[in-house]
C-alpha cells in the first residue's frame, strides 16, 4: 500500500522532578543508560524504521540536549590525533544531518497531546507520523518502532504500542477497550486514560510509541483541554473511533523499561549491562557475589 512514516515527534519537554537533583542542570533525557543517553535508544529505533525527520518538542533549559547531537569538531580531531577510531565511529552515529532535527518549544506543561499538538506545523496535511516517548526503552532484537511500521504497511489507521499488565496496575497507563484480538494486533473500540482498577477494560496498556493519522492532530486542534486542563493525546486517539476511523494495539515483541521511574531507570542499567559483550562477565560475576553475599546475611 506504500504508506511510509518518515517523521517522529520526541516529547522531551518534561522537567524530569523524579530525578531531582541530576535533573537540575542535565534534561532527563541524556541521563546515560551505560554509556547512551536515553535519547540515543530512540533515536537509533526511529532510525531502524525508517525516520528520516526527527521533531523534537523542548523547553527551557534543555540545550544540552540540542547540543549532543550537534557534531563535536575539538573532539573528533582529537580521538583522529589518538588513533581512537572505535570511539570515532561511536560519535558519528550521535551526529544528525543538517536540517534532520527540527526543535520546537511547548511553552506550558499541558499534557502529551499538547506536546504533539505543538508539532502539528511540521506535519504535512495527509502525512501520518510516529511519537516516541524516550522515556520508555525497549530492548528487542527487532526496534519496536520497525516492527510497528512494518505492521502499520499492512494496516494503515492509527496504531499504539500496547503490553499487559497486571490489573493492579493498569490504573497508571492508558488501556484499551478491545474489539478484537488478532494476536500481535488488536482493533481497538474504546480507550481510557489512567482508568479506575475496577473499571479498565482490559489490561492491554499504551506504552510510548505511536503512529499516528494526521486526522490525530486535527482532534487535537479540537480538544481545547481534556482531564484537569491537559491535552490528554489518547483522547485525541479515541475520538478517531468514535469517528468511525481504525485504530490498533500492536503488541510488540521485546522488553520495556520505565525509565521514567528510578527503580525502572536501574533495572535498565543491570539489564542493558548484563547484555553488552564487554561488561557482561565482570558485572554478572559482581551481581551473583552480590546475590551471595545478601543471601548469606539473611
Amino acid at each position: 500500500m506504500g504508506r511510509k512514516v518518515t517523521k517522529a515527534v520526541f516529547p522531551v519537554a518534561g522537567m524530569g522532578t523524579r530525578f531531582l537533583p541530576a535533573t537540575k542542570s542535565v534534561p532527563k533525557e541524556i541521563m546515560t543508560l551505560v554509556d547512551r543517553p536515553l535519547i540515543q535508544y530512540a533515536i537509533d529505533e526511529a532510525r531502524a524504521a525508517g525516520i528520516k525527520e526527527f521533531i523534537f518538542v523542548t523547553s527551557r533549559g534543555k540545550s544540552a540536549l540540542e547540543d549532543y547531537f550537534d557534531h563535536a569538531p575539538e573532539l573528533e580531531s582529537e580521538l583522529r590525533k589518538k588513533g581512537k577510531d572505535e570511539l570515532l565511529e561511536i560519535l558519528k552515529s550521535t551526529n544528525m544531518d543538517s536540517g534532520a532535527i527540527a526543535y520546537i518549544r511547548q511553552h506550558k506543561a499541558l499534557g502529551l497531546g499538547h506536546a504533539v499538538w505543538c508539532a502539528r506545523r511540521l506535519i504535512s496535511p495527509n502525512e501520518a507520523f510516529a511519537v516516541i516517548l524516550p522515556d520508555d526503552v525497549i530492548a528487542a532484537e527487532t526496534p519496536c518502532l520497525q516492527q510497528m511500521v512494518e505492521a502499520y504497511e499492512e494496516t494503515g489507521g492509527s496504531m499504539v504500542a500496547a503490553m499487559e499488565v497486571p490489573p493492579e496496575k493498569a490504573s497508571a497507563y492508558g488501556v484499551l477497550d478491545v474489539a478484537e484480538d488478532m494476536g500481535s494486533m488488536v482493533s481497538v473500540k474504546g480507550m481510557v486514560e489512567k482508568p479506575p482498577v475496577d473499571e479498565a477494560p482490559s489490561n492491554l496498556a499504551v506504552i510510548g510509541r505511536y503512529i499516528l493519522s494526521n486526522n490525530v492532530l486535527r482532534n487535537l486542534n479540537k480538544i481545547k483541554s481534556g482531564s484537569g486542563g491537559e491535552i490528554q493525546l489518547t483522547d485525541a486517539i479515541a475520538a478517531e473511533i468514535s469517528e468511525g476511523r481504525s485504530v490498533y494495539g500492536y503488541r510488540f515483541r521485546g522488553q520495556r523499561f520505565d525509565c521514567g521511574s528510578k527503580a525502572g531507570f536501574l533495572q535498565a542499567t543491570v539489564a542493558f549491562g548484563m547484555a553488552r559483550e564487554d561488561l557482561k562477565d565482570e558485572f554478572t560475576s559482581y551481581l551473583h557475589d552480590l546475590l551471595a553475599v545478601q543471601r548469606a546475611a539473611q
